[in-house]
């Protein structure tokens, strides 16, 4: 269910990126018209404050780096021109493998049923603090979590080439629509594993296969801070900035 090592090599030079919808709420604010970001803006912010992006951001800049190193992809995703919009990437050899950085997986999967390689069992290794199974519906895949709690959940992709006019607008519609909640998620080494942290307004946890550890709750904007600093390696005015944009959004779920 491995990648072969030209895709992983594509993947693995985003490991250390967060996703995060800090930089959406930083640059909504700036007085330009068109808030998707190209490849070299995103880039130079993330020279410049330590920031990746959201969902839209990631499966763009990874689109990039493929066409660079020829190798093809295209971009995937659910619920599109929606606040639950979704955007992931496949990579192709002979078979087809699902990347999607935006839920932050450890490493691609095999998505293709007719490869010797493909199981539907049960997977660990691929998506920090769970195991996951691939279902292939023809057009639509179906990814199932198991958590260590033995909960189950269900994500479904549209497996249709997402074109790149669709893509950009879907993005510019993404960019231009704020959740009221500030969201960063990373995937960090936790003893012989790669766990999953996450802060989302005002709560912090890291997910890893023995369940959620370290949980924190009511985080004030500077303890919040400190640990997006910690853990994504953003800087830190760029951080607190955002935040304090998303209590103005939302200012009855932060601590004083």
């Amino acid at each position: 269910m491995h990648a072969p090592a030209f895709i992983k090599a594509i993947w693995y030079q985003f490991d250390d990126f967060p996703m995060e919808t800090l930089t959406k709420i930083w640059y909504f604010h700036k007085p330009i018209e068109k808030k998707q970001r190209d490849v070299s803006l995103m880039k130079e912010h993330r020279e410049q404050f330590g920031s990746s992006g959201n969902c839209f951001d990631l499966a763009i800049w990874l689109l990039d780096e493929c066409k660079k190193n020829g190798i093809r992809a295209y971009a995937i995703g659910h619920d599109l021109f929606s606040l639950n919009g979704h955007i992931a990437v496949v990579m192709e050899d002979k078979y087809q493998y699902l990347c999607d950085l935006g839920d932050q997986w450890i490493e691609p999967v095999l998505i293709s049923p007719e490869s010797d390689d493909f199981s539907n069992q049960w997977l660990t290794g691929f998506f920090p603090g769970a195991q996951v199974k691939i279902h292939r519906l023809q057009s639509l895949l179906l990814v199932s979590y198991l958590r260590p709690n033995g909960k189950i959940t269900n994500q479904t992709y549209d497996l249709t080439p997402i074109d790149t006019d669709t893509l950009w607008q879907a993005a510019e519609w993404s960019q231009n629509h704020i959740k009221p909640r500030a969201l960063v998620e990373c995937r960090i080494p936790y003893q012989q594993e790669i766990a999953h942290w996450e802060y989302n307004n005002g709560t912090a946890f890291l997910s890893t296969s023995i369940g959620k550890l370290n949980e924190e709750s009511a985080l004030s904007i500077s303890e919040a801070t400190n640990r997006i600093v910690h853990y994504a390696n953003m800087d830190e005015s760029f951080v607190y900035n955002a935040l304090r944009s998303y209590e103005r959004l939302s200012p009855t779920l932060w601590k004083p």
